[in-house]
């Protein structure tokens, strides 16, 4: 016997399917969307820095005092406008991700509450963004509402990574892959990740690309943010090098060790990109790509500590009764 669905399943029922009839395997697939799209979001918001756009739409929630969209203004270019406003837009598209991941989690059969929860954190958290991102154009651009601004898309993706992992995994306690001194290397190297993105809102904050000409900067000597952002990021290789060695000498599983293996090639690709654009003089297309590289090494970063540990395999979904337009046909 063979469902109506299954003989002839076009793409929309079959995206319908994985939000209302959902399996481990599309909420995994949908929870990857979500850390796609925070992901681009430090992209876009980075394009938005560097093209000095961070005041293209002056008001929020509109773009202007008498328009949600962009309009003619003599004081704003128009291009300036359409990349700030593009930004904005993208925060919708991934509000609407994040809501469809929440109906999802709350659809999955058997349902996990572990997974609703980390589900309703995506939306929660899109709407806080967006908050502050009006915050961020009303002080016009003060570099501790950009870099607050910055950082709550990394806290996002960290709810992100953890779902995309947990919808594959079981219900089981987890039990650990490493040793305690390795789990806690991991630890350190997280943290260590989680400083070298404060510093790098530092450096932006201090340097040329703070979203538009006119808006203040910190007042540090932009040589030692540098230096410090530098000597964060060579600690970051040191601690991640060690975890390496250490999980090859204690025998880590393969996946454990590709992870480790994925985070040193980002951190040296990073590091060479951070070094020539410094020596370049910090050219916009480089800045965007190394915000880029930033939450890439993040996303790593996460994903090496939940591969030391193991839930069980996730269960099997539920077959759900057929529907009116989908009753059992001849075979």
């Amino acid at each position: 016997m063979v469902t109506v669905s299954e003989r002839s399943p076009n793409p929309l029922t079959r995206a319908r399917d994985a939000v209302w009839r959902p399996t481990p395997g599309s909420l995994r697939l949908l929870a990857l969307l979500g850390v796609i799209g925070n992901a681009a979001i430090v992209a876009t918001g980075g394009a938005v820095r560097v093209t000095k756009s961070g005041l293209g739409c002056p008001e929020w929630p509109r773009c202007t005092g008498d328009s949600l969209v962009p309009t003619h203004s003599p004081e704003h270019p128009a291009l300036n406008m359409t990349i700030e406003f593009g930004n904005r837009m993208l925060t919708f598209v991934v509000l609407a991700v994040g809501v469809l991941v929440f109906v999802a989690a709350l659809r999955l059969r058997p349902r996990r509450k572990d997974l609703v929860w980390w589900a309703l954190a995506q939306p929660m958290s899109v709407v806080a963004q967006a908050v502050i991102g009006g915050i961020v154009v009303l002080t016009e651009l003060h570099p501790a509402s950009v870099s607050l601004h910055f950082l709550v898309s990394p806290a996002l993706l960290v709810f992100c990574v953890i779902l995309w992992v947990r919808a594959g995994e079981g219900e089981a306690p987890p039990r650990p892959l490493a040793p305690i001194r390795v789990r806690r290397l991991a630890a350190g190297l997280v943290a260590a990740c989680a400083a070298v993105l404060v510093a790098g809102t530092v450096v932006t904050g201090t340097g040329p690309h703070a979203g538009d000409a006119e808006s203040r900067r910190w007042g540090f000597n932009i040589e030692d943010v540098t230096r410090v952002h530098s000597a964060l990021a060579w600690i970051t290789v040191a601690l991640t090098v060690l975890t390496a060695v250490a999980l090859h000498r204690t025998g880590a599983p393969p996946a454990a060790r590709r992870r480790v293996h994925e985070l040193i090639a980002l951190e040296l690709a990073q590091g060479a990109v951070g070094y020539i654009q410094y020596f370049m003089g910090v050219p916009g297309p480089l800045v965007v790509l190394h915000m880029l590289g930033s939450v890439l090494m993040w996303i790593a970063a996460w994903r090496l500590v939940c591969a030391l540990r193991d839930r069980g395999t996730a269960p099997a979904p539920r077959t759900p009764e057929p529907t009116a337009t989908e009753a059992p046909q001849p075979a």
